[in-house]
């Protein structure tokens, strides 16, 4: 699966794009390769696609609240102290148009903020590895794999 999990440049926050490469027929979405973009908005409007991004907010709340059990370079998690725990929020989460080769497909979008990086400030490694599991934990949840 292609997913894009990059640190925004000097702000707190981490972008996520997670296209959906397989049908999903939980949420009515069986068709997910499209031709056009303005195909994918039909998908991105649909009562399925709005379940999928309902859950998918219910899921990754939990997730932020709990956070799975992570690695980083140097330490392990458990090690960290409160004050290097990145804590995360949902500043954004909304269906994404993701183009593929020659196909586009719906996908989430997603920004998470780190409230305890300073402003104007990449994150830490840390809270990118981190992020990264919540959005693997995320993605297992939903079956998106």
């Amino acid at each position: 699966m292609a997913i894009r999990i990059a640190p925004d440049k000097d702000a707190p926050s981490i972008a996520v794009e997670i296209p959906l490469e397989k049908p999903l027929p939980d949420y009515d979405l069986d068709q997910v390769e499209q031709p056009t973009p303005r195909d994918v908005d039909g998908v991105l409007v649909s009562q399925g696609f709005r379940d999928l991004v309902d859950d998918a907010r219910g899921v990754l709340t939990q997730l932020i609240a709990d956070p799975p059990a992570y690695n980083t370079m140097s330490h392990r998690a458990g090690d960290l102290d409160l004050t290097q725990k990145p804590h995360f929020e949902i500043a954004q989460l909304t269906g994404a148009i993701s183009p593929g080769n020659e196909v586009y497909r719906p996908g989430l979008w997603i920004v998470l903020k780190d409230l305890r990086s300073p402003a104007k400030h990449t994150v830490s490694e840390a809270a990118l590895e981190q992020a990264r599991a919540i959005i693997s934990e995320l993605v297992k949840r939903l079956g998106l794999e």
